[in-house]
């Protein structure tokens, strides 16, 4: 967790921005965009989901409000949508606009509800990415425009929440019995949660079903 001192009590015209991504460089690189411009300052880095929501509580603990937190989907541990929600529950005022690689579809729908305010892939041009971050600022929301067309035309995801979890678990290479102990189910619980899974995503195995969900974002 990288921390700009002489942030704290800054200038509250400035947008106080945060950025988290496993990837150093990629976190890097963004921060350096981000911080060129002249009513953008980034006031922290962070590498985890869990480092993110130490940070943000840091920096108000010090006075420093952040507006603004850049946030990376695909993270190991707590990935950015679980962040997300973790975050809008104990700091509603800050935003979340997303910035990731992965642009699917299903990823969009997770996003928003979990209370993130954008969704913008990380090959959006570096001005796109300002205009982005001072919209939701303004209470607005920006999604890529093929995204949510991509969305809508894909819709919900089909998956129960057991049923999500269950190939969650299944994407990790856990068996039968070990998804069954992880989340305190019956071994027979969990096959009827599969079967039913396959069927929904048109599959023939329940790993090829947790490879459509996660392609399509629903995981």
């Amino acid at each position: 967790m990288n921390t700009d001192a002489a942030a704290l009590g800054g200038d509250t015209k400035m947008i106080h921005v945060i950025v988290v991504d496993d990837q150093a460089m990629v976190r890097g690189a963004l921060a350096t965009l981000i911080g060129l411009e002249p009513d953008i300052h980034v006031v922290g880095q962070a590498a985890t989901g869990q480092e993110a929501l130490d940070l943000v509580r840091h920096l108000e603990s010090r006075g420093t409000h952040v507006d603004v937190a850049i946030m990376d989907v695909e993270m190991p541990v707590l990935d950015g949508i679980a962040t997300t929600a973790r975050l809008k529950m104990q700091h509603p005022d800050v935003k979340v606009l997303m910035v990731t690689t992965f642009g699917r579809p299903g990823y969009v729908q997770r996003a928003i509800e979990s209370g993130a305010s954008g969704f913008i892939v990380k090959d959006t041009p570096a001005s796109q990415l300002s205009q982005a971050i001072r919209k939701v600022v303004k209470g607005e929301r920006v999604v890529d425009s093929q995204l949510a067309v991509d969305s809508l035309l894909q819709g919900t995801s089909p998956l129960s929440e057991r049923e999500t979890e269950v190939l969650t678990e299944v994407a990790k290479g856990g068996t039968i019995d070990d998804i069954a102990a992880t989340l305190h189910l019956s071994s027979g619980t969990v096959r009827n949660h599969i079967s039913s899974a396959i069927t929904k995503t048109q599959a023939r195995t329940r790993a090829e079903a947790a490879s459509i969900a996660r392609e399509r974002g629903w995981l």
